[in-house]
């Protein structure tokens, strides 16, 4: 055994061993994840200071943009944890470890919560237009994504309660950052945390889709000739709007989920090798980069906010009593 092999050299009889990779394809590697770690952070931020900002933009729909852009920039922070491990070794010690596993397996629950709460929002918002405004409030959408975020800490912390009583224990070598659930525990996550969420997901936004298609067509036809159901269309326009840009939000994010819960509901991650269980973890985490780049495409007060921002706009007095709409 080379010492260029082992993660801590001096540590010849305990030291983990590193995977040999020609060195060029680490540094890119290196520089790739940075690159969408730093991207992930900033575009998060901006759209925090967006949604935080303006007052225009505090609406029931944004509070929960602004809960999921909370989670993703933490989990753009959470990815320099990630970089750590590109080399195979692990040198920040078994509480570090411990910990950013355990806050990334809390901000993953918080975000299915999230997405849950963002269907039935569209759900409600298409289906029942007429009592969405009275349903739905502010004070509501709070409370909701607080007990979110709580749930998913008891939850979680219940899930991996053996790994906090005892950091590293199930490390078989130094400079190793091993996170085991039992099997018990894992059925209950994956129950839990991903096939109950998406298939209230996928249900709430298939219903979502029939009514928003027999909408259009009523829309089309030019049904509404009254000033009053003139007024309901136009509502209904901006509700069918958000709910497809909220729609691409949420495939994308079932597209970057489904491979690590797909591994963990068949129970056959020890079949991947370091590669693809790099590529499956390192998915999840790129969705969170993602969704920010969504809401510039779709959403005009988003790329306005970003303007101002970066004009330094946002200092000036009253700045946060602008009009967004374009």
């Amino acid at each position: 055994m080379e010492e260029t092999e082992l993660c801590f050299p001096k540590l010849v009889n305990i030291s983990c061993r590193r995977p040999k990779r020609p060195h060029y394809e680490v540094m890119l590697t290196y520089i790739l994840l940075s690159f969408i770690s730093l991207l992930t952070v900033l575009l998060n931020l901006l759209v925090i200071i967006s949604i935080s900002h303006f007052r225009q933009l505090h609406t029931p729909t944004n509070l929960l943009l602004l809960s999921l852009a909370v989670a993703d920039f933490f989990v753009g922070l959470l990815m320099f944890f990630q970089i750590v491990l590109i080399d195979g070794c692990w040198f920040l010690g078994d509480l570090m470890c411990t910990l950013y596993q355990y806050l990334a397996f809390i901000i993953t629950s918080a975000s299915i919560g999230t997405m849950v709460i963002i269907s039935l929002d569209r759900y409600i918002a298409i289906c029942y237009p007429l009592h969405y405004s009275t349903k739905v409030t502010q004070e509501r959408i709070k409370v909701c994504i607080c007990l979110c975020w709580i749930c998913s800490v008891i939850f979680q912390t219940l899930i991996v309660k053996d790994n906090l009583k005892q950091p590293g224990r199930f490390n078989s070598c130094s400079g190793e950052c091993v996170f085991v659930v039992n099997y018990i525990a894992g059925i209950f996550d994956v129950i839990f945390s991903f096939i109950l969420p998406i298939t209230v997901i996928v249900v709430l936004y298939l219903r979502v889709f029939v009514v928003a298609v027999s909408q259009a067509r009523a829309m089309r036809s030019q049904l509404a000739v009254r000033h009053q159901q003139l007024v309901t269309v136009t509502a209904k326009k901006s509700e069918l709007k958000a709910a497809r840009t909220l729609g691409v939000v949420v495939v994308v994010f079932l597209i970057c989920m489904c491979p690590y819960y797909c591994v963990a509901l068949t129970g056959q991650d020890n079949v991947l090798n370091a590669s693809s269980s790099a590529f499956v973890i390192c998915l999840v985490y790129f969705n969170s980069c993602l969704n920010p780049i969504i809401y510039v495409f779709f959403y005009p007060w988003f790329r306005k906010s970003i303007k101002l921002i970066a004009t330094l706009q946002i200092l000036q007095p009253d700045s946060c009593e602008t009009n967004m709409s374009l």
